[in-house]
C-alpha cells in the first residue's frame, strides 16, 4: 500500500527566491518491485507563486534579457504551462511545439502537431531538451558529459543538482506529483478512470491537458504517455532519506506514469517501469521541473 502525507508542499515551497525559506519534510511511502514498503523523501526546490499559478516557475521573470546582462529568450518557455507545488513542474507533458521550438527537429511522430505530447524520445533526448531550454533561459545546465555519441548517446552524463536549471523530475518528486494530495490508488479515487486518463488505446497519443487534471492542477499523470525520470532504475532505499536522487549507477533509468496503449493498472502513480535510456517508443514522453538545487 502506498502511504501518503497529503499536502506537505502545498503553500510554501523549501526554498524560496530572495529569502531564507522553511524546509518542508515530505515523507512518500513506495513499494519496490517485490511489494516491500519502502520511504523516500523527493527533492524539493521552491520558485514560483502558487500552486495553481500557471507559467510560476522561477525563470517566470525571464524575458529577452535579464538584470544580470545575461541574455534570455522565453520562446521555449513560454509554450509550457508551469504550476508550483513546493517546486516547478510542467502541468503537461512536453508537447511537440515546444520540442521542435528547442531542438530545431524531431522524431517521427504518430500523431504530429502542436498539443501532442512529444514521443519517440530518449532519456538522452528529453535531457538535451532540458539543457537547451537552461540554456535559452540564461542558466547553468543540469546534465554534464564529456561527449555525444550516435543516437544522442551522452557518454558520462552526471546530474548537477546543485545549479538553477530546468531537469526532468526524480522518481520521488514525480510521485509526489502524480497523487495530488491523496491517498488512493488513483487520484481520481473512485470515479471512472477514463474522465482522469487516456489508456488503453490502439491508434496513439491524445493532445496533452483534454482529461481532468488531478488536484495539484497537472494533467496526464496516468496514461496519454508515460514519462521519463531522472533516476537510475534501482529499490528505494529502506529509510527515509532527505533529497533521494535514486542509486548513483545503473543500466536503465525509470519510467512512470503508464501510455495510451497500457492497461489502467499499469497507470498507477506507484507503478514503475525501466528502459534503456536510449530506449524510444510511440508512448514514452516526459515533463519537466525546474531545479533551485538541494537544500
Amino acid at each position: 500500500m502506498f502511504y501518503f502525507v497529503q499536502n506537505a508542499f502545498r503553500g510554501a515551497g523549501p526554498l524560496l527566491r530572495g529569502m531564507v525559506g522553511v524546509a518542508l519534510v515530505l515523507l512518500l511511502w513506495a513499494c519496490t518491485v517485490d511489494g516491500d514498503p519502502v520511504s523516500i523523501e523527493p527533492v524539493s526546490q521552491g520558485g514560483g507563486k502558487s500552486s495553481s499559478s500557471a507559467k510560476s516557475s522561477g525563470a517566470e521573470s525571464s524575458s529577452s534579457e535579464s538584470g544580470s546582462g545575461v541574455e534570455r529568450d522565453s520562446s521555449i518557455y513560454s509554450l509550457i504551462e508551469w504550476k508550483f507545488i513546493g517546486f516547478d513542474i510542467s502541468a503537461t507533458e512536453v508537447t511537440q511545439a515546444a520540442y521542435l521550438q528547442a531542438m530545431g527537429d524531431m522524431p517521427d511522430q504518430p500523431r504530429p502537431g502542436d498539443d501532442y505530447p512529444v514521443v519517440n524520445v530518449s532519456w538522452f533526448d528529453a535531457a538535451l531538451f532540458c539543457n537547451r531550454l537552461s540554456k535559452s533561459m540564461g542558466y547553468d545546465t543540469a546534465y554534464i558529459y564529456s561527449s555525444m555519441g550516435s543516437e544522442h548517446f551522452l557518454n558520462d552524463v552526471e546530474i548537477n543538482y546543485g545549479v538553477d536549471a530546468f531537469r526532468m523530475p526524480t522518481e520521488g518528486e514525480w510521485e509526489f506529483a502524480a497523487h495530488g494530495g491523496t491517498t488512493t490508488t488513483y487520484y481520481w479515487g473512485v470515479e471512472v478512470a477514463s474522465k482522469y486518463a487516456y489508456y488503453g488505446q490502439t491508434s496513439g497519443p491524445e493532445k496533452v491537458g483534454q482529461f481532468t487534471p488531478n488536484d495539484y492542477g497537472l494533467y496526464d499523470m496516468a496514461g496519454n504517455v508515460a514519462e521519463w525520470v531522472n533516476d537510475w532504475y534501482g529499490a528505494y532505499p529502506t529509510r527515509a532519506t532527505n533529497n533521494y536522487t535514486g542509486p548513483s549507477q545503473g543500466s536503465a533509468r525509470v519510467v512512470r506514469g503508464g501510455g495510451w496503449s497500457d492497461p489502467i493498472k499499469d497507470c498507477a502513480p506507484d507503478v514503475r517501469a525501466k528502459k534503456d535510456p536510449l530506449y524510444t517508443a510511440a508512448t514514452l514522453g516526459f515533463r519537466v521541473v525546474f531545479s533551485h538545487g538541494l537544500l
